[in-house]
């Protein structure tokens, strides 16, 4: 219950729904139930042989009895007006009932549905919020499939059963007690003998879907699976294809979609069981009334029910199984919702390793030089980085070469503070990281990736992303000094063509040409850009590698490259293997040094 209070939290401010729920519920229940009792003096009144009955007024409960009162109006207007005339009139009120019954439903569903849309809406936007605010290195360790589904499939779960079963909770007890009220002013020997079926039909329920919460955890994460599935095959569509490997990549999603399949059946297996098992018994229970209340009615004792209000009873009674069976069903239900809550806030309460600390202060601007010191880095166990003493001044460019797997990738990731060193410091104009806003930080600065991430969307806004108000006039002459200008005017709309998934209706140099418009764009003082033009043909590194020059001017600019020409004017060259930096120099100094740099351009690492 702990996990279902903490998720009814987002359905705050509740009493906003509440009140008018609880309001038109109770409305719409006493009318609802008032249609049902109207059934005994409508038959009383139709049957000519078979008077209605006044219930005796030695009663405990005659002075509040509502269907007393009633019949005694009945016979008033039958002694004054006649059959017909009453007939007329009860037919009047029944059908001002059921209209005002209808009515207060009808808000009553509408007030729980502005509940159930306002509890998703606070759900999805937690679980996003808290998704965007995790740091880079959580998602090298989660699948993103598992994440998607907790977003999309398991908030939905959640929201639906947590607004259905406070519906139920409330709505059907209320109900539930209506009708055994009104049963008891009918007869209440024979409610008290009707009721048995209640605590045994919850004792069969409870026993029947005892293992639902475990298949309930288990689905969600086969449905994870399958959506990691999903995604990994269309982002590597092509590799699939390419190696024919499309009958085994569809043998390994249909062996979890037939797991996932037989495991809902089950499930809605032991639910649907608690149905029938229900319903036979309130048949059960409604034969034992028939018998026992229809002995007791042809008994023709002094006390003895009417017809009339023996099917009144009857038709009372077979509504009581209605919000009984409601109830068992949410029972059921609850589980796969509160299997589905505890995996989304599991998500909300992975709390994000990146934050700022209280005091922080903010950037304003890069005026002297990044620095580190003695800085360590490590994956688990893993060293990665070891001791790295560095300095940067300003509006000089350093490049950063070596062997694959030396650490220049995880250096390059400390300096937008995607991570924190695990010991010793990296500062900017003297002040430590951790002393600053990591926002502030990351605006001083621009990235260019070897893979070119662009969105779903127009060639304007994924320029425009670095800076949304940007005007047209800016956007442009950003695009001109990445060499994009001419390309964007060939395709079909300019600007406001879209790039597709991931760019992929544009070749990787103009992806990459629209990236580099983005990073001139937000015109940050340091410059990001990790292997730029490895992944690219000769004429498009050319075009690239100009948009690059013209991006580097005035900027302190931190370059990762394998090729000689990418590195070879900048100011200083480091080279880092094995998370040690090994040499510090320029091109021509550390040729002349005959060390590890110029064995890797002699067997041309950087000219391949």
């Amino acid at each position: 219950m702990k996990t279902y209070f903490r998720l009814l939290s987002f359905a705050k401010p509740i009493e906003k729904f509440a009140i008018p729920y609880i309001i038109t519920t109770l409305l719409a229940v006493l009318f609802g139930v008032l249609n049902l009792t109207l059934l005994a003096p409508l038959f009383g009144v139709m049957m000519s042989d078979d008077k209605p009955k006044p219930i005796p007024t030695d009663t405990p409960v005659s002075n509040f009895n509502v269907m007393a009162k009633f019949q005694e109006f009945v016979d008033h207007s039958l002694a004054i007006y006649g059959p017909e005339k009453t007939l007329t009139y009860i037919c009047i009120i029944i059908i001002t009932s059921v209209l005002l019954s209808n009515i207060f439903k009808y808000f009553s569903q509408r007030t729980m549905e502005d509940l159930r849309v306002h509890t998703l809406l606070n759900l999805r936007k937690t679980v996003f919020n808290n998704v965007m605010n995790l740091h880079v290195g959580y998602f090298n360790n989660e699948r993103k499939g598992d994440i998607i589904s907790k977003v999309s499939s398991d908030v939905q779960v959640v929201q639906f059963t947590v607004t259905n079963t406070l519906q139920v909770v409330f709505k059907e007890p209320v109900t539930l007690i209506f009708y055994i009220i009104a049963l008891l002013m009918i007869s209440v020997k024979l409610t008290l003998f009707s009721l048995m079926v209640i605590p045994l039909s919850a004792f069969i329920i409870s026993k029947i879907v005892k293992r639902l919460k475990q298949q309930a955890k288990e689905s969600h994460e086969s449905f994870a699976k399958m959506i990691g599935f999903l995604d990994e095959a269309l982002g590597a569509i092509k590799i699939i294809k390419a190696f024919n490997a499309t009958q085994r990549i569809k043998d390994k999603f249909h062996n979890e979609n037939v797991f996932y399949s037989n495991l809902n059946r089950k499930m809605v297996r032991r639910q649907q069981l608690g149905s029938p098992v229900s319903e036979f018994l309130g048949v059960l229970m409604v034969a034992f009334i028939v018998w026992y209340g229809g002995s007791l009615t042809m008994s023709k004792q002094p006390n003895a029910l009417s017809v009339g209000q023996f099917i009144s009873y009857i038709a009372i009674f077979s509504q009581v199984m209605r919000p009984a069976k409601a109830l068992t069903d949410a029972f059921s239900g609850i589980h796969s919702g509160i299997a589905a809550g505890e995996r989304v806030l599991e998500l909300i309460d992975t709390k994000p390793e990146m934050v700022n600390k209280p005091g922080a202060q903010a950037l304003n601007g890069f005026n002297q030089a990044l620095t580190f010191e003695n800085v360590s880095f490590s994956y688990g166990t893993k060293e990665v980085l070891k001791n790295i003493h560095l300095n940067i001044p300003k509006g000089k460019t350093i490049a950063l070469v070596g062997p694959s797997g030396g650490g220049k990738s995880t250096l390059m990731d400390l300096i937008p503070r995607f991570h924190d060193p695990k010991s010793g410091s990296i500062k900017i104009d003297g002040h430590d990281y951790r002393d600053l806003t990591i926002e502030s930080i990351r605006a001083q600065m621009g990235t260019v990736n070897q893979e070119s991430i662009l969105f779903n969307d127009s060639i304007f806004n994924n320029i425009a992303f670095a800076k949304p108000d940007a005007t047209e006039e800016e956007v442009i002459t950003a695009a001109k000094i990445a060499n994009a200008h001419e390309f964007i005017l060939n395709t079909e709309q300019g600007y406001q063509t879209f790039v597709g998934d991931r760019g992929n209706r544009l070749s990787g140099g103009q992806r990459q040409r629209i990236c580099i418009a983005r990073a001139v764009l937000a015109n940050p003082p340091i410059m990001l850009l990790d292997e730029a033009t490895s992944a690219l043909d000769t004429e498009s590194e050319k075009l690239v590698q100009e948009a690059l020059n013209n991006l580097m001017k005035n900027r302190t600019s931190i370059v990762i490259a394998h090729r000689l020409s990418t590195i070879q004017h900048a100011d200083q060259i480091v080279v880092i293997d094995q998370g040690k930096v090994l040499e510090t120099g320029s091109h021509q100094e550390l040729m002349a040094n005959d060390g590890l740099y110029k064995r890797l351009i002699d067997m041309q690492t950087f000219i391949n």
